[in-house]
């Protein structure tokens, strides 16, 4: 998992956040954290709770996603 990919992640670990705040957070250019978050979603590690909306697009970890970060908390 690319550094920015692996920042989004943890970011979202817990958290329910819009893509600003991730970008924020993690310092990371809001064009790119839309576009990781669109690939997360590809691969159903995150999901998008209110879709019909353009603007305050609202993004958890699923599932899959927070069994994923466990197993990268537990090599660190």
């Amino acid at each position: 998992m690319s550094k920015n990919r692996e920042k989004i992640f943890k970011a979202l670990d817990g958290e329910t956040l819009k893509p600003t705040d991730i970008s924020k957070k993690t310092n990371i250019h809001s064009n790119n954290v839309s576009r990781i978050l669109s690939q997360l979603r590809e691969k159903n590690l995150v999901r998008l709770l209110n879709p019909e909306t353009k603007r305050g697009r609202l993004y958890e970890l699923t599932d899959y996603g927070e069994e994923i970060l466990n197993l990268m908390k537990s090599q660190n």
